[in-house]
């Protein structure tokens, strides 16, 4: 199995100045490719871009939502990698199972285990 490893940057905002390149768009595109090509070099595929929103704080008490671009990254793990990978970082690790502790009530003890069936003679209680 594949495992990933991503990296997520802002966007850029305004393009470069280059000579030979005069539009808005032109220079947005040349800062793009420079950028998607750079990470393209360190083993960076592009995955997509997202705007997503932001909480910020607007004066002393108050919040406004800005929405920011992101461009994500991703590149395949070494094998090497994957097998140091820590056990906490795995999504599909089994959590222990812990037994319910026992409930007291007043002076009896209720084990742990299902409920009694609605309808059905009360349950059994064990004195201490």
């Amino acid at each position: 199995m594949q495992r990933f490893e991503y990296k997520v940057i802002p966007a850029p905002k305004r393009g470069e100045k280059l000579r030979g390149v005069k539009t808005t768009e032109g220079r947005f595109a040349l800062t793009l490719t420079e950028l998607m090509n750079a990470l393209g070099a360190e083993g960076w595929d592009y995955v997509r871009a997202d705007t997503l929103p932001c909480d910020e704080r607007a004066g002393l008490t108050g919040t406004r939502t800005t929405y920011q671009n992101m461009l994500v990254f991703r590149r395949t793990l070494a094998s090497a990698t994957v097998a140091e990978a820590p056990a906490a970082l795995s999504p599909l690790r089994a959590l222990p199972e812990a037994e319910p502790p026992a409930l007291k009530l007043g002076s009896a003890q209720v084990p742990p285990g299902p409920a009694p069936a609605i309808g059905s003679a009360k349950p059994e209680i064990a004195a201490e």
